[in-house]
């Protein structure tokens, strides 16, 4: 039997009564522990965005697991994070750096895997052990490519919190099919494997296991630049760490995201805007929703 699936469009009327009120007495423990665990050679900048998106967003304490070759360049960067170096090999992620990992999500929240990460045989090994835990999860970037072939390792994590952000391209490789478009692709991912999904691009589509399923209204042509993405996944690890239940969590985050990016389309144009642009401006869009 075919299921019909209604699309709703994300907005304030939604998205104030999901964002918690900031506690006046809390602490930065308050507020969320996550751990970013990504970056590669050659892909210093997405840990980076993640990170300083999941502080700009409100989480108390955000670190950063990294090849220990990039580890200079994020703790020069990343003043608001708190980087750490990882084993590695060729540059990308080893698979001993599984123990320190594991060690350091222990006092986390919630775990965001796969900005930057590179693509290896020894990094997707790394993601499937990974999504062993028992944590809330946001999949992104070649934490999703790792999936490819693998959908088994995806599928024993149905009773617990994965969020999954990709593009279309990545959506496929992880065996979504967009014949039937993108929103009805997203909620059948969805309901298939027990995921929430963000199938990001012009109409953001977020989509809950229970068939729940919002198409995001914000953003613009502008955001379409590398980077854009890893902004993305630190602002829902964010707002995961806070306390939002998931699907107001991926669509607080996606309006947020593209509020942003319509601000820094306002204030700098279209052309020139960068992934940079959307940190400065993710305060400004929280204000919208938070006062």
């Amino acid at each position: 039997m075919e299921v019909t699936t209604l699309i709703r469009t994300v907005g304030l009327d939604l998205l104030k009564p999901a964002l918690p009120q900031r506690q006046l007495d809390g602490h930065k423990g308050t507020f969320g522990k996550l751990l970013i665990v990504g970056g590669a050679v050659g892909y210093t900048g997405a840990p980076y965005l993640t990170a300083s998106a999941a502080a700009r967003t409100g989480c108390g304490l955000v670190s950063l697991g990294v090849p220990k070759t990039i580890w200079p360049i994020e703790a020069a960067k990343c003043v608001s994070a708190m980087p750490f170096p990882l084993p590695e090999k060729n540059g990308m992620l080893a698979g001993r750096a599984l123990p320190q990992i594991l060690e350091k999500l222990d006092g986390c929240d919630v775990l965001a895997l796969g900005p930057g990460l590179g693509r290896s045989r020894e990094t997707a090994r790394l993601v499937w052990e990974l999504l062993k835990t028992e944590k809330p999860l946001v999949l992104d970037a070649d934490g999703i490519n790792a999936l490819s072939g693998h959908m088994d390792a995806l599928s024993r994590r149905r009773n617990r919190i994965t969020v999954l952000t990709p593009h279309e391209g990545e959506f496929v490789r992880a065996g979504g099919d967009l014949s039937p478009g993108r929103e009805r692709a997203a909620a059948d991912f969805a309901r298939e494997h027990g995921v929430y999904l963000v199938l990001k691009g012009p109409g953001t589509i977020a989509a809950a296991p229970d068939g729940r399923c919002m198409r995001n209204p914000t953003g613009n042509c502008g955001m379409a630049k590398g980077g854009s993405g890893d902004v993305l996944a630190g602002m829902l690890v964010s707002l995961l760490g806070l306390g939002l239940p998931p699907m107001d969590a991926c669509c607080a985050a996606v309006w947020l995201h593209g509020r942003a990016g319509d601000l820094a389309a306002r204030e700098v144009g279209l052309w020139g805007m960068t992934p940079s642009d959307l940190l400065d401006r993710i305060p400004a869009a929280l204000r919208e929703v938070t006062e």
